[in-house]
This record gives structure tokens, C-alpha cells and sequence, in this order.
């Protein structure tokens, strides 16, 4: 019975918080914010980019606009879209050629259909090539 009637004395006498450790909390942060500061923000300034570009190796300069890498988005996906919807050799002398993608799909559609199903009612799995 001593020891609950210590607790409940102690839990109900709350200890003040000393004007020193406020302080010192609010100048831990503030320390805090200016590391953040001098190490990360000071060098995000819009410039940094723009005063090493000439640093850049000329077929990177693309990269230092917004504009720059818009018009090389575009491009690329301009590219993908002609290699989806057009036929090209990958390497003539193993056989394999570009196709576009509805194409494939009807070839491999075909494929499967034609596959005569096992005993366990499924088809064969299509060959590896």
C-alpha cells in the first residue's frame, strides 16, 4: 500500500519546466534551421544550373531548361510511337525483326490457338525463342 500512495502522489504533483531548457530547445532549433540552410538551401538557387552550364558537354545541354527537356520528351515519345507502328530489322542475321504491337499481338493470339491442349485442359506453353 506504500508504494500506491507514493505513485498516486507523484503522478498528481507535476515537476515545472525550467526557463533554461525552453531556451535550450528553442536554440537547438534554430541551429537546426541554419545547418539546413548554409548545407542544402544556399545552393538550390536557380542559378547554379544556369552558371555551369558551360561546364556541359554539348549534347547534355538539353537538360538546363524546361523547354529543352520538353522538346527532347516530345521527340522521344515520337520516336516510340514510329517504332510501335512500324516493321524494322533488330538483327538480320539472328532473324529478328521489328513488328508493330497490333501486329505481335494477332501473331501471338494465332500462336496460342493453334497449340492443341494437354491432358490437364490447358494449352502448351509457347515455345521460347
Amino acid at each position: 500500500m506504500s508504494d500506491s500512495s507514493t505513485m498516486n502522489s507523484t503522478r498528481g504533483s507535476a515537476r515545472p519546466v525550467s526557463f533554461f531548457s525552453v531556451v535550450a530547445v528553442f536554440v537547438g532549433f534554430a541551429f537546426f534551421l541554419l545547418m539546413v540552410y548554409f548545407v542544402y538551401l544556399r545552393h538550390q538557387g536557380g542559378n547554379s544550373v544556369q552558371s555551369s552550364a558551360e561546364n556541359i558537354p554539348k549534347d547534355q545541354v538539353w537538360k538546363t531548361t524546361a523547354q529543352g527537356r520538353k522538346a527532347y520528351l516530345t521527340e522521344l515519345k515520337d520516336k516510340h510511337q514510329h517504332q510501335l507502328a512500324t516493321y524494322a530489322w533488330i538483327d538480320q542475321a539472328k532473324g529478328v525483326m521489328q513488328l508493330p504491337i497490333d501486329r505481335a499481338m494477332e501473331l501471338t493470339v494465332q500462336e496460342i490457338n493453334a497449340q492443341k491442349p494437354t491432358p490437364g485442359g490447358k494449352a502448351a506453353s509457347v515455345p521460347s525463342r
